[in-house]
């Protein structure tokens, strides 16, 4: 059973997700909170498997909340996963939303279905990000990223060439399957490489990869990448 808590600033957003939540088999919604604030003490409380994640909130932001549950987890078996949903998606919250730690970006668009779908593939382990989403926080930050890093730098290098065409396909969005199509691949294939570059790069999750991708200057505006 999937154990989430839910935090939103609007009463009636957290009993609509409950609502949906509700008639699936696998997912218990174990508690709310309405700021950040009160998300921290109900995680340490309930620990649930998975939180999803208002930013926009009185108190303590989404943001910054995802950042220090992230960080007193460090180091811990079990740590909660952060799924990020919000109605804001300009593209400064998908950086700061992943920088700190959420392994899952959606808008609140998103259908029922879908929704409990992205719950499943985050607490699961796997990292979920609005493609769309994606696609416009790599063309549109490019531009702004931070100078190159030699640790970081020395780590691309150990990867192989598939593996880099691999964590390229990650960071536009592309999920397994799609990479698979794309590579010519089998999926079990991808999903080898998917592995290896998170243990090489010492990422989390898939999450982690778009974020050092694009600050690696491995995806470049309007599709070229490096």
């Amino acid at each position: 059973m999937i154990r989430v808590l839910l935090v939103d600033d609007q009463s009636l957003v957290r009993a609509g997700f409950r609502m949906i939540l509700e008639d699936e088999p696998d997912i218990e919604v174990v508690g709310d909170a309405a700021n950040g604030a009160a998300a921290i003490e109900a995680v340490a409380r309930l620990r649930p498997d998975v939180i999803v994640m208002d930013i926009r909130m009185p108190v303590l932001d989404g943001v910054e909340a995802t950042r220090r549950i992230v960080h007193d987890a460090a180091g811990v078996g079990g740590a909660p996963r952060v799924l990020v949903l919000t109605t804001f998606d300009a593209d400064e919250y998908v950086v700061e939303a992943l920088r700190a730690g959420a392994s899952g970006f959606l808008l609140k668009d998103v259908t029922p279905t879908d929704f409990a779908a992205a719950i499943r593939i985050v607490a699961a382990g796997e990292a979920l990000l609005a493609p769309a989403v994606t696609r416009r926080l790599l063309d549109r930050f490019a531009e702004r990223l931070p100078p190159s890093d030699e640790t970081r730098d020395a780590a691309l290098r150990d990867l192989t060439e598939r593996e880099l065409e691999v964590l390229r396909l990650m960071a536009r969005g592309l999920a397994n399957r799609e990479i698979a199509e794309r590579l010519v691949l089998a999926e079990p294939t991808v999903k080898t490489h998917v592995s290896h570059v998170l243990d090489k790069l010492d990422l989390r999750d898939r999450a982690q990869a778009v974020v050092l991708a694009y600050e690696a200057g491995l995806v470049r505006p309007g599709g070229l990448d490096a």
